[in-house]
């Protein structure tokens, strides 16, 4: 039976007066993806950062491995097993992506590197440092550098972004194999169908709150969510 990992419950944020989150809420499950999808300004990126304690929040908790955190910090999530990518994360160009990902394999002892790096064809870049790769290229070795930990949590922020779309099965295939090796996995971002394809759950994001709509197939019969957000999307 798959067990809660992460949530988020009733949190609240504001920037200048203006309302962001009102309420909102998600939640991770071992072995399975939620994508949280929403409109821009949604407040998604906001909600997985007040998850991390990047932003404060009013109200609200934070639950991670079954323990309360009322003012949560990255670092300790961390050192408990949590990965947060963020939306603009890269490898530092301090070594090669070979050697950052060697580390972090060593460290943390996770997934065979080789597989890692074969499944997100990451095999030519090893030697570059991520300021000689591309966006697309910098994104999967950031991904990989996730992957290769095999974290008991990633919230994954945009991990399509900048994904070339021949390449986003590969990086749906990486999420897919990460989570049936029991990793809880929460992904937000605009490149719907890749999502739908991916997630096993899906979390609306709107008008300040959030809504569990369930698995993608009936995520997208729900007639608000097809109106308001898919319709959306497809005028896009």
């Amino acid at each position: 039976m798959s067990v809660e990992v992460f949530r988020v419950d009733s949190v609240s944020k504001a920037f200048g007066g203006r309302s962001v989150l009102k309420a909102a809420s998600f939640w991770a499950w071992e072995g399975r993806i939620t994508a949280l999808l929403g409109r821009n300004g949604s407040g998604k990126s906001t909600l997985l950062r007040v998850a991390v304690g990047e932003v404060g929040a009013r109200g609200g908790v934070v639950r991670y491995l079954s323990e309360a955190y009322e003012r949560p910090r990255l670092a300790l999530l961390a050192r408990r097993g949590l990965y947060y990518l963020e939306e603009r994360a890269r490898l530092p160009n301090t070594f090669s992506i070979r050697v950052h990902l060697e580390l972090i394999c060593k460290k943390f002892g996770g997934q065979p590197l080789d597989e890692v790096v074969a499944g997100l064809e990451l095999e030519d870049l090893l030697e570059k440092k991520v300021h000689e790769c591309s966006e697309g290229e910098a994104r999967r070795a950031a991904l990989a550098a996730a992957v290769v930990r095999a974290p008991r949590c990633l919230l994954a922020d945009e991990p399509f972004m900048g994904i070339a779309p021949k390449d986003e099965a590969m990086v749906a295939a990486a999420l897919r194999d990460l989570a049936a090796r029991g990793t809880a996995i929460v992904t937000t971002g605009h490149e719907v169908p890749a999502l739908l394809r991916t997630a096993d759950e899906v979390i609306w994001c709107v008008a300040g709150t959030t809504h569990g709509l369930g698995p993608p197939q009936e995520a997208q019969s729900h007639p608000e969510f097809v109106r308001d957000y898919l319709g959306w999307q497809s005028q896009g």
